[in-house]
């Protein structure tokens, strides 16, 4: 019998990713470095499995991490080897576990139809839950709620199993664990969690079945293995047993999901789980250029216990990473949109642009410079500012101060956050309203007056009604005051601050943003006629949220945080906000493992990238309706200074100045000094950037932050001090 021919398996491949492909049988580690092609790995390896090893796709499990990859890997494999390979397991974890269960429903003591609950939807059984305990959810605030215990099945605790100490919450928390466990059970439903925790009490608690599975998945393929969590790994390390036939491709130096559980110790710790793994590296990069990926080599290397990698590339040198230092956030986003439009004009398309940052506030300020020039955007799978949940929720408080009349924003926000405003209480409102065609304010207060209510519904509208006057009683104060102190006595701070992890503190930093959204607008009479400065903010806010991103099909710019990056690339890549609290975050920079985990996720950002990488930072941050002076990001004075061009020198940097050949430190024969923030009344606010000639007619040039630079005479300009 003639050999096989493997050549379709094995040319595509380089050195390192041929070897990993053909190994032998056992446990082996493939650390894949960004762009080093661990798709491409994983399919040739099944493929080398099937057609050269003789082992039968029914014999395959793949775990992935998405729906997406898995069919990759899938369409992929069936491409290269010319056949069905229908019979393999391939999927997401959660998709795998569910399998399993569907065969297998009556010993996992679970109904033949039960259904999966999505995010949504156990969100909504959590709060029915926490009424039928007759908990108040301003106290167990149901996120909070559903995120302990998803934690809980995580780490393999079932309700029962978790320690409770001395605090008495812990002992409620487990209760209310225990009671969802019930409900749930009586509805036939599991969620996401469950999935996995349910599919591995089975197999620990059925040795036949266990045994079965073991026996007919011979090689398990992992991929991401970075980013599992302890539930998934011990599902893997059951299913492996003491064959230990796991192939796994991961990158120590991703692990960048630490927030939601991931655990980089099983990367790390592989060898000692799986005795006699074979560890094999991918180090050559197809992605970037050499720079970029000598700077990102340099900065990873700060970090301790890595196993060890060094990116290269036989491509292009490649130009310089660029740092500018701004004067302030909207110096740093006008900067942006500006080299974006450069970009464009080179004849290179928006989409091959993406702008990075690590909160997901700081995307106001990008979008508001974004939509000055008139460049299409999209924020990658999120909302643009003024479209997400908690702004719309403080919008709809500041709606009803100015206009008690605006049902939609009543309905928006009367229990939110929750204080007992069920939906039987706004049916009698919505009805009282209808038949006296009052406003459904009116038709509360009317209720709460007259008695028309229980006496919790009434007390819990009347503290809503009691709320809203109570603000608006309070000393107006400036805008930014206005809307910092509604955010405040509104509840909706403290009340997305107890919902933990990155995602609470993302509304909270959102709503930061929108107080110094609003110390930022301008306001102007002549422009906005008769509205007074809220009215003026809340038309502005309405007018940036009605202004649609650009299509899925149109070419734009796409505005990203570092997290939702991963597994991407860009020709050119911006990172923004590059300061020290801000990236690193203020909430790791105390704690080495969460700052490791920071770096990392820089070294994924400037991996993005395929030929250039531009990094900025301001000297000042409007942040919590606050200027605050920043340093630069300690990742930054960690590159190699060989590979960084600043286009803008530090030396000269006491505020934005364009040109260097004038006398940056004085000032004008009119007083005016370059780099001072100036106000006109129709332009905005502004920083002087140069000036020319005398008396009547001198002349000084202001680069606005809405209009871009203009040069005005200064006897008429009637600039004043910012």
């Amino acid at each position: 019998m003639p050999a096989m021919d493997v050549t379709p398996l094995l040319d595509p491949l380089n050195e390192q990713q041929r070897e990993a492909v053909t190994l032998s049988p056992g446990p082996a580690l493939v650390l894949a470095g960004a762009g080093s092609g661990k798709t491409r790995v994983l399919v040739h390896r099944i493929a080398w499995l099937i057609a050269v090893e003789g082992v039968s796709p029914l014999g395959i499990m793949a775990m992935t991490f998405t729906n997406k990859a898995a069919a990759e890997m899938r369409g992929r494999a069936e491409s290269l080897l010319g056949m069905s390979v229908s019979g393999m397991w391939v999927g997401t974890f959660h998709g795998l576990a569910h399998r399993l269960l569907r065969a297998h429903w009556q010993d996992a003591g679970l109904p033949q139809t039960f259904q999966i609950l999505d995010a949504d939807d156990q969100y909504r059984l959590v709060r029915r839950v926490l009424r039928s305990l007759e908990l108040d959810e301003s106290r167990w605030p149901p996120r909070r709620v559903q995120g302990h215990i998803n934690a809980r099945k995580e780490e393999g605790l079932r309700a029962d199993r978790v320690q409770t100490g001395k605090d008495p919450g812990d002992g409620q928390m487990a209760h209310i664990y225990a009671t969802y466990e019930e409900a749930c059970r009586r509805a036939g439903v599991v969620d996401f969690a469950e999935l996995l925790l349910r599919s591995l009490e089975l197999l620990r608690g059925n040795a036949s079945l266990l045994e079965h599975y073991r026996g007919r998945f011979q090689h398990l393929l992992v991929d991401e293995f970075q980013d599992t969590n302890d539930l998934q790994y011990a599902w893997l390390r059951l299913l492996a047993g003491d064959r230990r036939q796991v192939f796994a491709v991961g990158d120590d130096d991703q692990s960048i999901y630490g927030w939601r559980g991931a655990r980089i110790e099983h990367i790390q710790d592989f060898s000692k789980d799986f005795p006699d793994t074979r560890i094999i590296r991918l180090e050559r990069n197809y992605r970037s250029t050499e720079t970029i990926l000598q700077a990102a080599n340099h900065l990873i290397g700060h970090n301790e216990g890595r196993l060890g990698k060094e990116l290269w590339t036989e491509g292009s040198t490649g130009d310089p990473l660029v740092i500018y230092e701004a004067f302030d956030d909207r110096d740093e986003a006008r900067f942006v949109a500006e080299r974006v439009r450069y970009w464009t004009e080179q004849g290179h398309g928006r989409s091959e642009i993406a702008v990075l940052y690590r909160s997901n506030a700081q995307s106001r300020v990008l979008e508001e410079a974004f939509v000055a020039l008139g460049i299409p955007y999209r924020v990658y799978g999120g909302q643009r500012f003024f479209e997400r949940a908690e702004i719309k929720d403080a919008l709809a408080y500041l709606r009803l101060l100015a206009n008690r009349d605006d049902d939609a924003s009543f309905e928006r926000v009367v229990n939110q956050p929750p204080r007992g405003v069920g939906e039987r209480t706004m049916v009698n409102v919505r009805d009282y309203a209808r038949r006296h065609g009052t406003s459904l304010w009116a038709a509360a207060q009317a209720l709460v007056a007259r008695g028309g209510l229980t006496t919790r519904a009434a007390n819990a509208l009347r503290g809503f009604l009691e709320g809203i006057d109570g603000m608006a009683r309070t000393p107006a104060g400036s805008l930014k005051d206005r809307v910092e102190q509604v955010v405040a006595a509104s509840g909706l701070k403290d009340h997305y601050a107890k919902e933990k992890g990155e995602r609470g503190q993302a509304r909270v930093e959102n709503l930061d943003e929108l107080v110094s959204a609003a110390q930022g607008f301008e306001y102007d009479p002549d422009e906005h006629g008769d509205m007074d400065e809220l009215g003026a903010f809340l038309a502005h806010a309405a007018l940036e949220s009605g202004q649609a991103q650009g299509d899925a099909w149109e070419d734009c710019v796409q505005l990203m945080t570092l997290h939702s990056a991963k597994g991407l690339e860009f020709p050119l890549v911006f990172l923004c906000g590059m300061e020290e609290g801000l990236f690193p975050h203020q909430m790791s920079m105390a704690e080495p493992s969460r700052l490791e985990e920071e770096r990392r996720l820089c070294y994924v950002g400037l991996t993005r990238a395929q030929r250039q990488v531009i990094l900025t930072y301001a000297q000042q941050r409007r942040l919590h309706g606050a200027d605050n002076a920043n340093m630069p990001s300690r990742f930054i004075g960690e590159l190699p200074a060989e590979l960084v061009e600043e286009v803008r020198p530090r030396a000269m940097m006491q505020r934005p100045v364009y040109r260097t050949d004038r006398r940056d430190a004085e000032e004008s024969e009119s007083g005016m000094r370059i780099g001072a923030r100036v106000r006109h009344r129709k332009f905005g606010e502004g920083v002087v950037v140069d000036y020319e000639g005398s008396g009547d007619h001198a002349r000084v040039q202001v680069n606005f932050e809405q209009v871009g630079s203009k040069w005005l005479v200064l006897s008429y300009a009637r600039l004043e001090p910012a």
